[in-house]
């Protein structure tokens, strides 16, 4: 008997991610964005004047919900320190997974360069997180918010974009890391949605999406695009498990390969080769997934 398909449980959810990021270039494709664009953002963030800055701190918000474990929330303070020289930075995380909140942790227990860095760790969805903030009426502001990879899974965008960005102080910004239009993920959800199954879910949701928010918020805000590929070629060969692991990232659903319908399986497999998703390069199947970097003024 064939067993039902299911949601991936948060430990499932983790190991089908480090399968993704193994075969991706999401973080080099962040690294750029922080090399060619972080520094001229951040450089406003500290609204102390220079003869206060032994006394000034920055206050951080990093708001995860089971994207990433840290590496890119340290790279970003680093380029804070290089900025902004000697300033405290007080550093507040916001992940509900305790896998991602104990492997940050260690990354800065391993990490002696972090001078003058505070951590406050809260293992809490973004919805949990704003309803404590509104029953304690510590409304924190802010300097600086990032939100990678996170906003598929909160349960109402517009009203959780709305709050965080309220969080910013004056002169603060709100980084949303989310999938360009440009990705594959975005046409694979437009035109081939209902082979994804009824198991996963999260928002269908792109750059336009956000930026639309913003809009009616009447937020002003830039975007950056920046080119990202995830090698797939694995999703297509019969019984390897890193294709497995794969499958299982890309629609939420445990065991996918083996648990889903024959005809929804090669539904997807023929959807996730269409040109709009992948492109073929060296035999090799790269799956278009470029990021848009949206950041938002206070």
């Amino acid at each position: 008997m064939i067993p039902s398909m299911r949601s991936l449980t948060a430990e499932e959810y983790v190991e089908a991610f480090k399968s993704f990021l193994d075969h991706s270039t999401e973080h080099q494709c962040m690294d750029e964005f922080n090399k060619e664009q972080m520094p001229n953002i951040v450089a406003g963030l500290c609204h102390c004047t220079s003869h206060k800055a032994e006394h000034s701190s920055l206050l951080l918000g990093d708001f995860l919900a089971g994207v990433v474990a840290g590496e890119q929330d340290l790279k970003m303070i680093r380029i804070l320190q290089a900025v902004h020289p000697g300033v405290s930075i007080d550093n507040e995380i916001v992940e509900p997974n305790p896998q991602h909140v104990a492997a940050f942790k260690e990354l800065v227990n391993q990490a002696p360069d972090l001078q003058n860095v505070s951590f406050i760790w809260h293992q809490l969805t973004s919805l949990e997180y704003e309803q404590q903030v509104k029953e304690k009426g510590t409304h924190k502001k802010f300097d600086f918010i990032h939100m990678i990879q996170m906003l598929y899974r909160v349960e109402d965008i517009p009203n959780t974009i709305k709050f965080f960005h309220s969080c910013l102080d004056h002169h603060g910004k709100l980084l949303i890391i989310i999938l360009s239009d440009s990705s594959g993920w975005a046409s694979l959800w437009k035109k081939h949605r209902d082979c994804l199954p009824a198991t996963d879910s999260g928002h269908y949701i792109t750059c336009s999406g956000i930026t639309e928010v913003l809009r009616r918020l009447g937020v002003e805000h830039r975007v950056y695009e920046f080119p990202s590929g995830w090698d797939i070629t694995e999703c297509f060969v019969e019984g390897d498990a890193v294709g497995g692991r794969m499958m299982d990232f890309l629609t939420g659903t445990k065991n996918f390969l083996g648990t889903a319908p024959p005809a929804l399986r090669r539904r997807l497999q023929e959807a996730l080769c269409q040109p709009e998703c992948s492109s073929t390069r060296d035999g090799r199947v790269i799956f278009s997934n470029n990021l848009s970097m949206i950041v938002a003024d206070s």
